[in-house]
């Protein structure tokens, strides 16, 4: 039996994008599922959605966590949002737009 965009939509919703689940639920590989969203724009905005509205509902369980007060949040919040703002624990220096560093030594001839 051939499984229809519906049911690979369906699956992707329920699963909340997780194509491996998805598959499991519709009883093929996950090759299956991938190949088949390739195929499809639909099917590739649907996962797109259903991911970003995962990440979405992460995003409303950490401020929820971060107002409560919970220090792992917090710092987390921190390291991510609060960069601009300097809370990193390292910063990586880097050439223009991320390139790497080139270094000339000038030094004098008579050595």
């Amino acid at each position: 039996m051939r499984i229809t965009d519906k049911q690979i939509e369906h699956a992707i919703k329920q699963t909340a994008g997780n194509v491996s689940q998805a598959a499991k639920a519709l009883q093929v590989s996950r090759t299956t599922v991938h190949k088949r969203i390739a195929k499809s724009e639909k099917l590739r905005e649907v996962l797109r959605d259903t991911r970003e509205e995962l990440i979405d509902i992460a995003e409303s369980a950490l401020r929820r966590e971060v107002l409560d007060g919970n220090i792992t949040a917090i710092i987390f919040t921190l390291k991510t949002q609060g960069k601009s703002r300097g809370y990193v624990e390292r910063q990586e220096v880097t050439g223009a737009e991320g390139s790497h560093i080139v270094v000339r030594l000038v030094g004098d001839d008579n050595d």
